[in-house]
């Protein structure tokens, strides 16, 4: 993918969380156009957004349907070996917050990854999750003008801060639609759908 193409999808997933904070009530005034925001805020943004819906879902679920994968539900075929369950998904979310802010920030997390992997109850997967963010959020913070579009090593390459903050919630989408799905198959309607 071009640094062109990054930088659109950057944006584009920022004004999508812009979008969603409108919807979502939030008190913040409105940015004027043309007026520049400061990288670490427009990210932070994003970020919350994303956490706000994917912790929704997480609280949703009610905690003996944390074990839940469609292979638990006796939904036959090969295409479902190895999917994760409800609590995996969530854990593996938190995880992969911790990797990418801590890619952003340089910052080691102090949680121990392989345990965190292991949580399957409703309150310690919760608890993991609000935890990363926390730690996404401190990791945002360290974007500045001057460092946002500086390259950093990620795990498949060269990208910007900007491009690695904002995989947050790309990546994380993937696995909140995944969550989404698991919802309805235990007859539970997704709070975004309310």
């Amino acid at each position: 993918m071009t640094f062109g193409v990054r930088l659109a999808a950057v944006m584009v997933m920022g004004c999508c969380a812009m979008g969603a904070q409108a919807q979502m009530g939030e008190d913040t005034p409105p940015v004027p156009i043309g007026q520049r925001v400061d990288p670490a805020k427009a990210m932070n943004e994003m970020v919350s957004m994303f956490e706000h819906e994917v912790t929704g879902v997480a609280e949703a679920m009610p905690a003996e349907k944390y074990g839940f994968s469609p292979v638990s539900a006796g939904v036959a075929g090969a295409k479902f070996d190895g999917v994760r369950t409800f609590a995996q998904e969530v854990t593996h979310i938190a995880s992969a917050n911790y990797y990418f802010a801590s890619t952003v920030s340089g910052t080691k997390p102090d949680v121990d990854m392989k345990a965190l992997g292991a949580k399957t109850s409703k309150e310690d997967c919760l608890k993991a999750l609000a935890d990363s963010f926390v730690f996404v959020h401190k990791a945002v913070a360290t974007i500045t003008p001057a460092n946002a579009f500086e390259s950093i090593k990620g795990a498949d390459g060269l990208h910007t801060r900007v491009e690695v903050a904002a995989f947050v919630a790309t990546h994380g989408f993937d696995h909140y639609g995944q969550m989404v799905e698991y919802l309805r198959m235990n007859g539970v309607l997704p709070p975004g759908s309310k």
